[in-house]
């Protein structure tokens, strides 16, 4: 969950930016390369026998069996629970893959694919923290891990004014403030500059700051992405701020993206 922050006033906007993409984007946007048949057809020659005009078959000299389909190149390292969890439609996946159970570091890559391709493409690791207790299967308020899972990235939002090209719904609100120190003592200023909800018991659609839990107060919620402040955090998963901005340009809203996030098999 993210640090204590004060109650969001009425949202100051929601907005959605340009169509800019970065080249991140683009490569989600490349398709897979288009494979090569053979045009359809009779793949032999007939003709009658001299003899008894029974009809053969010869092969032709030029005729070639069709290429095998490629083979489907999954994301890796996730459980089969979990890519059974990713919906036809995804296109753009955020894997978070902790270190160890529990672990505070983890590891984060943007995996994409074409449009009906099953061929998942990665973009480059970013390093960043997790929970300071690590991850749990069963996310309670306080328990300073972050949970493991499958969830939706539909709503952002930050106390800076959302970068150029940004696609998902942002609320650019002065209350998006992380008061006192981290779990470490760190100091957590601008830590809310850029946030990213994940739809862990939260309601999709709304602002990172809206505090309904529909999963009730006890499991806790705001979890989200957002600016590392150096520290592990208290559920929540945190990257630099050059890659919270880069993941803002380039998460897109018309390909569904998730992200699923927990340890090594999760």
């Amino acid at each position: 969950m993210a640090p204590r922050h004060a109650q969001s006033p009425a949202r100051k906007s929601l907005t959605r930016r340009g169509k800019a993409v970065s080249g991140l984007a683009l490569t989600t946007l490349v398709g897979t390369a288009l494979w090569a048949w053979p045009a359809s057809g009779d793949d032999h020659n007939s003709h009658p026998d001299a003899k008894n005009g029974t009809p053969t078959t010869t092969s032709r000299p030029d005729a070639t069996a069709p290429e095998a389909a490629p083979a489907a190149r999954p994301i890796p390292g996730l459980s089969d629970a979990a890519r059974k969890q990713i919906p036809a439609g995804t296109r753009q996946v955020l894997v978070v893959t902790g270190q160890g159970v529990n672990s505070t570091s983890s590891a984060v890559v943007l995996y994409t694919r074409a449009k009906g391709s099953q061929n998942w493409r990665p973009g480059p690791t970013w390093a960043a923290h997790n929970a300071a207790h690590g991850w749990t299967k069963d996310h309670r308020y306080g328990d300073l891990r972050s949970p493991e899972g499958v969830y939706a990235l539909t709503d952002a939002g930050g106390r800076l004014a959302a970068p150029r090209g940004t696609r998902l719904p942002y609320d650019h609100n002065n209350s998006f403030v992380a008061h006192g120190t981290g779990v470490e003592g760190e100091p957590l200023a601008g830590a809310f500059d850029y946030v990213i909800a994940i739809n862990y018991n939260r309601v999709p659609g709304s602002s990172p700051l809206d505090a309904r839990r529909p999963l009730g107060a006890s499991k806790g919620g705001g979890v989200w992405l957002h600016v590392d402040h150096d520290g592990p955090t208290q559920g929540c998963v945190s990257l630099k701020p050059a890659v919270m901005k880069e993941l803002l340009r380039t998460l897109d809203p018309a390909q569904h993206p998730l992200i699923v996030m927990g340890p090594p098999g999760h």
